[in-house]
């Protein structure tokens, strides 16, 4: 079945970097558009970035400048590469795809930006 494995969150203070990564396993990854939502407390789920099968990009205006999705075929893999983080950053940051008329999401990983 489809699984997503995030990692990389952690505890960061303003204007740092962190690096998320999503395993993905259980569909053809080559071909599908992965992408990265996240969840502030009392909050809906909102899009910050989405990567094609062919590479392309599209982000929140909010990250625009700041955030780089990548992924890597190869490793069944996407990143999500954030800097100058700020405080209104921290969310339960989750993987998705839609597959067959699902949407599949992973458990998801904490980024906390504070001082």
């Amino acid at each position: 079945q489809v699984q997503f494995v995030e990692s990389g969150g952690g505890l960061v203070q303003p204007g740092g970097s962190l690096r998320l990564s999503c395993a993905a396993s259980g569909f053809t990854f080559g071909f599908s558009a992965i992408g990265w939502y996240r969840q502030a407390p009392g909050q809906q789920r909102e899009l910050v970035a989405t990567i094609t099968s062919g590479r392309y990009t599209n982000y929140a205006d909010s990250v625009k400048g700041r955030f780089t999705i990548s992924r890597d075929n190869a490793k069944n893999t996407v990143y999500l590469q954030m800097n100058s983080l700020k405080l209104e950053d921290t969310a339960v940051y989750y993987c998705n795809t839609y597959y067959y008329a699902t949407d599949y999401w992973g458990q998801g990983t904490q980024v906390t930006v504070s001082s």
